[in-house]
């Protein structure tokens, strides 16, 4: 005899959405890690950070590096749909996001850039939570 749904547990079918929105985070981060090493000082300004002085041009390496790897760590959450690890890097994510936006306009970044920033946190909050609502119960 089957049991009724619980509603407060999300149907399996509504995984889905989160699983490609945490891939989608994640690969768009991993372009901005790309764009970085490429193109750093468009990629600096984009983001609302003046241009890394002549004796810290690999500032931009470190910054590619560090969204490269944690955005295939949070595609890889998605995939493996590891809900605990991927809202929690959502979670840690949209604080790192938030503080990225206080830093920009601390120092007069372009509106546009903290306005990114800002909502960034906001959707790596919403993405957060949802992966932690499809966590298993221990």
């Amino acid at each position: 005899m089957k049991s009724a749904p619980n509603s407060l547990l999300p149907d399996k079918s509504q995984h889905r959405h989160v699983i490609w929105l945490g891939v989608f985070g994640g690969a768009l981060l991993f372009i901005i890690g790309v764009r970085f090493m490429i193109v750093p000082d468009s990629a600096l300004h984009t983001f609302g950070l003046s241009a890394a002085p002549e004796n810290s041009k690999g500032v931009h390496y470190v910054i590619g590096l560090r969204d490269l790897w944690l955005g295939a760590l949070a595609v890889a959450f998605a995939l493996l749909k590891d809900w605990r690890a991927l809202g929690l890097w959502f979670l840690m994510g949209s604080l790192v996001c938030w503080s990225d936006a206080a830093i920009v306009a601390a120092n007069d970044g372009p509106g546009l850039a903290v306005a990114f920033h800002t909502a960034s946190g906001v959707f790596c909050l919403a993405l957060g939570l949802g992966a932690w609502r499809r966590r298993p119960k221990d």
